[in-house]
């Protein structure tokens, strides 16, 4: 275990500020700060909130994550870091924290693609990822079937979001609902009470001249919102329960059968799911369901793992520095729409950092 490589990863893409270390496969730490609840008063993530935030936690959770792994700055083999995608302001502030580290501590960067990041995490708990990988990706911001030969060169994308995520819609109908904000814990939550059967909503892209592994939630979205308006309207209550389970049922009943058609399309026997709405009970059950049926093995990590974090960026960077694959020159920029087919940001040449101050990697966490 000791010759496997020791990373630490930085995660600020949105409003969590993520900080992991691992060893090869192994979790050894892991620190999250979220600013959630700033964000919860305006119904959505606030950018330049997000990144205030994720400056002012910064250095406490990196120093947290280090003292519960029980390593200094010089134990560490490389530093990653998600480059992108995200928003901008907050890829910034991790970005610049992951150069100043690597730097002063004589480490290579390696910046790293947040979705590539969501699929690698689950080595962190199942082990090392099959070859290829299909992975159903699903959060606030990214719905995509991914197709993963080698997890850091080479991630294809089959499918996408053509307008809403899937989390995007949890919280938006969850704002329609009066439910606050982030929407995926409490629909799941108000589901279970309720009939999925109760309300016929509609399926976003299921005709047979549809794109086949692509997700469209906005119609959806619109037609639950309509529906709850109607009872409003004719000042009759809305069966908050109901609602929640059928529209929860729609998203993931579209979700895993689009899931499972790629995985026998591509002769791939088994599914990884990852991602903030990966969290979500009924996706997992249903998704087990569906892939025993089919013979696929689901490979789905526990619900913190599934939420933004550090480890995810320390599992992938851990794989990097594994395979040989090229660190980032310190002058990587964060990118807010780095493709997933990057799955990592590879510099030109090669530091050497020669020119640090040796008082400096002294001073830091000896």
């Amino acid at each position: 275990m000791a010759d496997e490589p020791l990373v630490l990863g930085i995660e600020t893409s949105c409003d969590e500020t993520g900080v992991g270390i691992v060893r090869g496969t192994t979790l050894l730490a892991d620190a999250v700060a979220s600013s959630v609840d700033t964000h919860a008063r305006f119904g959505g993530v606030v950018p330049e909130i997000a990144s205030r935030a994720h400056l002012e936690a910064m250095v406490p959770t990196i120093e947290r994550a280090l003292k519960e792994a029980g390593v200094s700055g010089r134990d560490l083999d490389g530093i990653s870091v998600t480059a992108g995608p995200g928003l901008a302001g907050a890829l910034l502030v991790g970005v610049s924290a992951a150069k100043a580290y690597a730097y002063a501590l004589n480490k290579p960067l390696y910046g790293v693609n947040h979705l590539a990041s969501h699929i690698c995490v689950d080595q962190l708990e199942h082990g090392p990822l099959p070859e290829p990988t299909m992975a159903l990706l699903v959060s606030g911001g990214h719905s995509s079937l991914l197709l993963a030969p080698d997890i850091t060169a080479d991630v294809r994308p089959l499918g996408a979001t053509i307008d809403d995520a899937a989390g995007e819609a949890f919280d938006k109908i969850a704002r329609v609902l009066h439910l606050g904000f982030p929407g995926g814990p409490v629909i799941d939550r108000l589901a279970k009470e309720g009939d999925p059967k109760a309300i016929a909503f509609p399926r976003g892209l299921s005709g047979s001249r549809d794109p086949a592994y692509d997700f469209s939630f906005s119609g959806l979205k619109t037609s639950v919102a309509r529906w709850i308006e109607a009872k409003r309207a004719a000042g009759e209550e809305v069966p908050v329960r109901d609602v929640a389970a059928s529209f929860q049922e729609a998203v993931v009943d579209v979700l895993t059968r689009k899931a499972v058609r790629a995985c026998k399309d591509e002769g791939v026997d088994h599914l990884m799911i990852g991602g903030g709405v990966a969290a979500n009970s009924r996706l997992r059950a249903l998704a087990q369901e569906r892939c025993e049926r089919a013979g696929i093995r689901l490979r789905v990590p526990r619900p913190g793992l599934c939420t933004d974090n550090g480890a995810m960026v320390a599992a992938l960077g851990a794989e990097m520095v594994a395979r040989g694959r090229a660190a980032s020159d310190l002058d990587l920029s964060a990118d807010s729409s780095l493709p997933v087919t990057e799955t990592h940001v590879p510099g030109a040449h090669t530091h050497t950092h020669d020119h640090v101050h040796e008082v400096s990697k002294d001073n830091l966490y000896s």
